[in-house]
């Protein structure tokens, strides 16, 4: 069996026994009874067992956002509406229960940085798939900002029991709408000709700031290994 294929079955093979014991060993387990793939292969693949299952459901999740925004005209949408959509196609293909144990594994202080990596990851696929440019500073801020404005959403998102979950819609357009008079702030500043000369200084060395290359374990370029 290849270690794609592997991994897809663990993953699948655990979804059903997480709403009842979370991203535990105890799943783990049962994905590798389940799942068929032998017990070695998926220790090699998940060393750390149903910790390592979350963060790859949640990279699956990442990987058929950018594939369903592909298949998506957008091209009619202002920016903030892509966004917007590339958010709520996110939350479509995610099952609310495993996003909930996931929330809670995460928010254990020795796996917080998992998944601020995690969160980052999806800004990241979300700004990529949109096409962003940014080669300074701006790429940082963009991943920064958008994992902040996910991260409340998804938290929102899992007590949202409004009909076609409409109070997530507008309280992602609240976020969004929030972040959109940020920048508007920072650009008025920039051109104001005092802001120019308060902000020369740090703007110059900001201007320093290039984005990571194409390599494993920087932010945002972190790939997982696919299914």
């Amino acid at each position: 069996m290849q270690e794609a294929e592997a991994r897809q079955k663990l993953v699948a093979a655990a979804l059903p026994h997480v709403a009842f014991d979370g991203w535990t060993a105890a799943t783990f387990r049962a994905a590798v009874a389940d799942s068929g793939v032998t017990p070695a292969l998926a220790v090699a693949l998940f060393p750390r067992g149903g910790t390592d299952l979350a963060l790859a459901y949640h990279a699956a999740g990442d990987a058929a956002m950018v594939a369903a925004l592909a298949a998506e005209d957008l091209s009619a949408l202002r920016f903030r509406d892509r966004i917007a959509r590339a958010v709520l196609i996110r939350l479509s293909l995610a099952d609310r229960e495993a996003v909930r144990r996931g929330t809670t594994l995460f928010a254990l202080p020795h796996l917080a940085a998992d998944g601020a990596r995690a969160l980052w990851s999806t800004a990241d696929a979300i700004w990529t798939a949109l096409g962003d440019s940014a080669d300074d500073v701006n790429w940082y801020t963009k991943r920064a900002t958008l994992s902040a404005v996910y991260g409340a959403t998804v938290l929102f998102w899992l007590g949202d029991d409004s009909p076609d979950q409409q109070a997530t819609r507008d309280f992602l357009d609240r976020r969004i709408e929030g972040v959109m008079r940020f920048e508007k702030l920072k650009a008025d500043t920039a051109a104001n000709p005092l802001g120019k000369v308060l902000l020369a200084g740090p703007m110059a060395l900001l201007g320093r700031i290039r984005p990571p290359g194409p390599r494993d374990g920087l932010p945002g370029r972190r790939a997982p290994r696919p299914f």
